[in-house]
């Protein structure tokens, strides 16, 4: 054991464990638990939609936290569907599949710049973004949208752009989910996702634009709770040495921090549970550890009680958690380090977002039009985030429904001589949805169906708007596009 942890008191040991951690709460202020422990060595926070409700509020969140210590401040804003600044609005960002579609490195790099603005404003350090994750699998559950495609080069180059733009705002990117979440068909949400990809196939594939990241200068990478056999055997990637140290800090050099995915989520608390994962990830190689929305105060302090007794009984090396201070405080000491100024380009997501929607067919002037949105279940990732058309198309009726309850004889006889648009999002996975537009399509050929997922499924002969994401943004630009 270290002479910094042989201390008559477990004091420092504490505070070491308290400092790899990131911890959530309920609401727009923060609770006398978490000042104190940020008085007392805690790591940071994560926040979430909820503690957001405008610019102001977070700001005077962020400061208050700063005023107790000086924490590492993070959230998940990826632009598109996946936002905490506009989680009650929408996003005014497209994501990356609608980057990755127009395939401008150098508009994505303002789009990132501009989001790295506006958390900078707001006193974020730390974005948990960009996803690098190539996504080959068409039904993958929980990427989709979120990823720049699946394209490995074209994820790359993005991926570059994208750590480019938020960190000249100086805002940490943490580029995720290493090594790589895009060919599972598992949501780590709620187990432990399969990526079956043999190690050369993911030196090839996977890993190329986390490479393209460390050499890009990433300040942080995520883990992924995936298990890839012929690297992490049975484990998930988070929990695996092979993973953190020998294949990304080893085989990759990486040694910047490490951030965990959160550990509350069932591929971590369904197998090792919440504290035991905490320190199987640290001993892996984990230098931050995003806890998630769930974990309580009194969560925290048995993670804390569990990191100590592993230390103490031979669990954790002693100077894991060392090695982790130092390279969080060199984080730190980075955030301070400038202040760049702040552009100001207010309309560069819609920019994005126009740019990236396609049309198939023709359209019309649109005639009292009737806009059917076919509902979808968000992922865990995304959350209760307003999607659609309503606050944007005024001149026309919407209408949201369940795929399973739509009543297509009704939606003909309400669109009897009214243009009629119908809205899915990610059809190709809903075959439901899939059934229903047909039998709106074989009795309307003229209905235009917008697509606000990724644009896999596309029915015959329809004209067909492609958004790329259901952002507030991607829904802006197809509501001009079908306006005109």
């Amino acid at each position: 054991m270290s002479e910094l942890i042989a201390a008559p008191s477990d004091q420092v040991l504490r505070r070491l464990a308290a400092g790899t951690l990131l911890v959530a709460f309920q609401g727009t202020t923060a609770p006398d638990w978490v000042l104190h422990d940020l008085e007392n060595g805690l790591g940071g926070v994560t926040l979430f939609g909820f503690n957001v409700a405008d610019p102001a509020q977070l700001s005077a969140l962020t400061s208050r936290l700063r005023d107790a210590g000086d924490p590492v401040i993070s959230l998940d804003e990826e632009g598109g569907d996946v936002t905490r600044l506009a989680y009650h609005v929408g996003s005014p960002y497209p994501g990356n599949a609608a980057l990755g579609a127009v395939d401008d490195v150098e508009l994505t790099r303002r789009v990132y710049r501009s989001i790295g603005d506006d958390l900078a404003r707001c006193g974020i350090n730390l974005d948990m973004a960009p996803s690098a994750d190539v996504n080959t699998a068409d039904d993958n559950p929980v990427i989709g949208t979120r990823s720049f495609g699946s394209d490995t080069a074209l994820v790359s180059r993005h991926t570059v752009a994208a750590v480019h733009g938020l960190q000249s705002a100086r805002v940490a990117a943490c580029v995720k989910h290493f090594p790589g979440h895009g060919a599972t068909r598992q949501d780590s949400h709620l187990e432990i996702p399969l990526v079956d990809a043999s190690a050369e196939l993911l030196r090839e594939r996977e890993l190329v634009p986390f490479r393209a990241a460390i050499e890009a200068g990433t300040m942080s990478i995520m883990t992924a709770h995936v298990r890839v056999p012929s690297v992490t055997g049975t484990e998930p990637a988070t929990l695996s040495a092979a993973a953190l140290g020998g294949l990304l800090r080893g085989e990759l050099g990486y040694d910047g921090v490490i951030v965990t995915d959160a550990l509350d989520m069932h591929a971590i608390t369904e197998s090792v549970g919440l504290a035991g994962g905490a320190v199987l990830s640290l001993a892996a190689g984990a230098d931050l550890l995003c806890l998630g929305p769930l974990p309580t105060q009194q969560d925290v302090r048995a993670i804390v009680d569990e990191i100590v007794a592993a230390v103490l009984d031979g669990r954790l090396p002693a100077e894991r958690l060392e090695a982790s201070a130092a390279r969080v405080a060199k984080l730190r000491s980075w955030f301070g380090s400038s202040q760049p100024e702040r552009a100001e380009e207010s309309m560069i997501g819609l920019t994005a977002a126009r740019r990236a929607v396609t049309l198939t067919g023709s359209t019309s002037p649109l005639v009292d039009p009737l806009v059917v949105e076919m509902e979808t279940p968000p992922t865990i990732a995304v959350g209760d985030v307003p999607w659609g058309f309503a606050p944007l198309m005024p001149q026309a009726e919407v209408v949201r429904v369940k795929p399973e309850e739509a009543d297509v004889p009704n939606i003909l006889e309400r669109a009897s001589g009214r243009s009629l648009v119908v809205v899915v999002k990610d059809a190709h996975r809903y075959e439901i949805s899939q059934s229903v537009v047909s039998a709106v399509l074989a009795a309307r050929p003229d209905t235009t169906v917008v697509e606000m997922g990724l644009p896999i499924w596309r029915p015959k002969g329809a004209t067909y708007l492609a958004t790329y994401g259901a952002a507030r943004a991607n829904a802006q630009a197809a509501a001009e596009l079908l306006s005109i």
